[in-house]
């Protein structure tokens, strides 16, 4: 095990000496223990508290030896005579036998509650016993006057300072920096823990040698840049990138997330944003790592109002203090974000943000070096083959393949294995590509032999096409939410571009599923609403983005939405006409006519193979690829399907996402 070596801040609190407050808060902690066990808890058990009758019986008997009378209270002690115990030894309703066998016949110390009895000394000085008055105690009343409630008051301001405040924070402190400091050893990541983005290692790789001899630099006039930006979409492993480069440098590490400067309170960010870079310069060399930037750094005036005020002052503090400190003082401002188009150009110009570096989706090398890494320390089988899991995980980013490996182990767990085979890596790629198995799910005979020739329709469509990727699976077991059956196509191989084939191809196996349920069953279900709002995207993509339309011509009829999030018919704006949007529309509609013709015609002229195949699907749920391409070279004659009633279909094709 290694040691751990204490920080910074542990060894200077060591240096400066014992710590006295401490040492007072537990000698006055001793001394109120100390007072309460006087007065409250010794005297409670040391004298017996009796009533004040009884007390005046015990003197009539002449049993009383001596006595104190305090302002509240009487003390003294008694000594019982033989053969007269006295009711006090016993509970009140206890019988008077069992009383006189309880009652000590030694002498006790009693007190009781004094009551007005203007004839009590006359009654003592009778009976001749030592009777004294005892004054109040200075210091109980002091304690109890003054010392206790200002106690209780600091006590009670602690609590509401803490019910009030963050973690770790003060009431008084709100404008302090939220950053949380990490140091070399707790990081725990290196860049041999990050896949899948070598260049963006690279580029980071040459801020961890300067942090590391920063003179050699100097020397040569070189100027590292005050702040790196990392761009990428979500769960491409930009935090983990900035991690890695700290602990490759073994340098401090602070990490604070854009949110955390904006306040309801004014002027709170941009003194955060201060005292954030002020413990930077005292820590330097140091990473500062701000996550979603974007919270902070948005384009001013864009939008009125005071929250809009607000994070503009925390911006201006932000772009002051970065010019502010000396260009090579040691001091690396790494920054994270998904939006990079709404940031300021302040904040990019150089000086300040002056490098992007682009974390993106990984490429099958990088996927594949990614599920080494996440599988490194769990048990695999010897028929584990990731590089085939790479190739099936295409769009696939680092997050999401971390949480395939692990659905992958949950899955082996689940049916008692020891190690995780192929299969559970194969099951939990589905299960993040389509969802959970819903077997609870029970269909009747009718809507499943639809969803069989559906989902045929699909993949025979598609095994017919000579420009889309094979079939790796189809299923008649609902999935997911709203999903009755899938037909699972993967690529081979990495696809950075597509033809107008290509794209023709995938918009006619979209739609091979509606194709075969009007071919069989004479009328169409609603389990093609998925296939055409995809397919009716594709169209309308290849016409008004990428100019694949004899009619409209070669033009850029749309805008696309910048960022990773703009992906989709929802993220496209217009920018033609109406005349040229009502010809787009027109010529999306024929190209889906015009494939949908293709996929009835190639169905039709394979009736027997979808009669066999989707009899297959039936009786065995789940056909593989390789199972289904033997059924497609099997000669064997079928007897065509008949039509069915009428069923209602929610169905979704699930294709690899790019």
């Amino acid at each position: 095990m290694k040691s751990k070596r204490p920080s910074r801040k542990r060894a200077g609190k060591r240096a400066e000496g014992p710590n006295w407050g401490f040492v007072a808060a537990y000698a006055a902690a001793m001394i109120l223990l100390l007072w309460v066990w006087q007065e409250t808890v010794f005297s409670q058990f040391a004298a017996r508290a009796i009533p004040y009758s009884e007390f005046k019986a015990h003197l009539a008997r002449g049993e009383l030896v001596e006595v104190s009378i305090g302002e509240t209270e009487i003390y003294g002690k008694i000594q019982p005579r033989p053969g007269k115990p006295p009711a006090a030894a016993a509970p009140t309703n206890a019988p008077a036998s069992k009383a006189a066998k309880a009652s000590p016949a030694r002498p006790f110390a009693f007190r009781t509650v004094r009551v007005e009895d203007p004839d009590l000394t006359k009654e003592l000085e009778k009976a001749g016993v030592r009777f004294s008055g005892k004054l109040p105690n200075a210091l109980t009343e002091f304690l109890l006057s003054w010392v206790l409630p200002i106690l209780l008051m600091a006590a009670l301001w602690i609590w509401l300072a803490r019910r009030f405040e963050a973690p770790g924070q003060s009431m008084l402190a709100f404008r302090r920096s939220r950053a949380r400091l990490i140091v070399d050893k707790q990081t725990g990541v290196r860049f041999r823990d990050v896949a899948g983005c070598e260049e963006a290692k690279l580029e980071l790789a040459e801020v961890v040698d300067f942090l590391k001899r920063p003179q050699r630099y100097r020397e040569l006039g070189a100027r590292i840049p005050k702040g790196i930006l990392l761009v990428g979409p979500p769960g491409t492993g930009k935090t983990l990138l900035a991690r890695a480069a700290a602990g490759e440098a073994k340098v401090p590490f602070f990490s604070i997330s854009g949110s955390d400067f904006v306040e309801m309170f004014v002027g709170v960010g941009a003194a955060r944003v201060r005292d954030l870079f002020e413990q930077a310069q005292k820590r330097a060399p140091c990473i500062v790592f701000i996550d979603e930037i974007d919270a902070i750094g948005r384009q001013r005036g864009v939008h009125m109002g005071p929250v809009n005020d607000e994070r503009e002052q925390t911006l201006n503090a932000l772009l002051v203090e970065m010019d502010g400190f000396e260009p090579n003082s040691g001091v690396i401002i790494l920054a994270a974000t998904n939006r990079p188009e709404i940031l300021d150009r302040a904040l990019l110009r150089p000086g300040r943000f002056d490098r992007q570096i682009v974390v993106d989706a990984p490429d099958l090398e990088g996927r594949r070096a990614i599920l080494e890494v996440h599988v490194r320390n769990k048990p695999l089988a010897s028929d584990v083959d990731l590089r085939r899991i790479a190739a099936a995980t295409a769009g696939f980013s680092g997050a999401d393949l971390a949480n395939a490996v692990n659905e992958a182990a949950l899955l082996a767990a689940r049916r008692g294995a020891k190690r995780i085979a192929q299969q559970d890596l194969e099951a939990a790629v589905e299960k993040v590509i389509a969802g959970p198995e819903r077997k609870s799910r029970h269909l009747t005979e009718s809507i499943k032999r639809r969803v069989a020739y559906h989902e045929t329709g699909h993949a025979l469509v598609g095994a017919l096409s000579p420009h889309t990727p094979p079939v790796r699976k189809i299923s008649v077991i609902p999935r997911g939410h709203g999903a009755l059956g899938y037909t699972l196509q993967l690529p081979e191989e990495d696809q950075c571009l597509l033809t107008r084939s290509e794209l023709l191809d995938r918009i006619k196996t979209l739609l091979g599923g509606r194709a075969a349920e009007e071919i069989v069953f004479g009328e169409v279900s609603t389990g093609a609403q998925n296939d055409l709002e995809r397919a009716t995207q594709l169209a309308r993509q290849m016409v008004v983005l990428y100019g694949m339309s004899e009619r409209t011509g070669l033009a850029h009829w749309a805008q696309k939405a910048p960022g990773f999030a703009g992906d989709g018919e929802a993220g496209l704006q217009r920018d033609c006409s109406e005349q040229t949007a009502r010809e787009i529309d027109e010529e999306v509609r024929k190209l889906l006519e015009d494939a949908y013709a293709e996929a009835k015609k190639l169905l039709i002229s394979n009736r027997k193979r979808l009669e066999r195949v989707a009899a297959e699907l039936l009786r065995r749920e789940t056909l593989d690829g390789d199972f289904f391409r033997k059924l497609l070279e099997t000669e064997e004659p079928e007897t065509p399907g008949r039509g069915e009633p009428r069923a209602s279909l929610q169905n979704k094709d699930i294709q690899t996402k790019r």
